[in-house]
């Protein structure tokens, strides 16, 4: 019997993509308004940062996911000043995506379906948690979350199954009795079923 049911966020109950793209291109602007980077090369530049910072930060914790980090990353190489763009950037960035995420159609449906039923139903998410938590409250579906796992709280990203048996410990479920709900293979279906969902 499933006792719980669990959603990745990013790319599962939005469009992540698309989200990401407008919130790039305002950085893409801010950029070249603020720091006369060139819109063709702040791509390569924003690379360049990301690799940085998880040379940093290593690639299986949040702070990979931690823009902030990365823009100074990208002002350490393009040499300006730190303040007050890094933060600038980091604000745009997120208010950007947070204001384009679009909730994917049917999901509150599922999730009152799910709520009549008496499902558990929670969040496993690679991300931090003040992100995931502000998403979640900008796409209305908090009303429906009983639990909420990220990977800053788990010390590990997806698909590392300790995210998946710290989502089913707070459901006070079995692995078995969870379904996980993901858009990656890799991290989210196949990290499940290792976990024994």
């Amino acid at each position: 019997m499933i006792k719980a049911v669990f959603f990745d966020i990013d790319g599962t109950v939005y469009d992540y993509e698309s989200a990401d793209e407008k919130a790039q291109q305002a950085l893409r602007d801010y950029s070249f308004r603020e720091l006369e980077i060139a819109p063709e090369e702040f791509d390569g530049w924003i690379r360049k940062a990301r690799k940085l910072a998880d040379s940093r930060t290593g690639v299986n914790c949040a702070a990979t996911h931690n823009r902030l980090i990365r823009f100074q990353c990208l002002l350490e190489l393009v040499k300006k000043p730190l303040f007050p763009h890094a933060y600038n950037m980091y604000d745009l960035y997120w208010n950007t995506m947070i204001e384009a995420a679009v909730l994917e159609p049917g999901t509150v449906e599922l999730m009152g379906d799910l709520r009549k039923r008496g499902t558990y139903i929670g969040v496993g998410t690679n991300m931090t948690a003040d992100i995931q938590y502000r998403k979640i409250e900008k796409l209305g579906i908090g009303r429906w979350i009983d639990g909420v796992v990220t990977s800053e709280e788990a010390g590990v990203e997806k698909p590392d199954v300790k995210v998946f048996w710290l989502c089913a410990e707070k459901a006070g479920a079995k692995p078995e009795e969870c379904v996980f709900i993901g858009d990656s293979l890799e991290h989210d279906v196949k990290g499940a079923q290792a976990a024994g969902m």
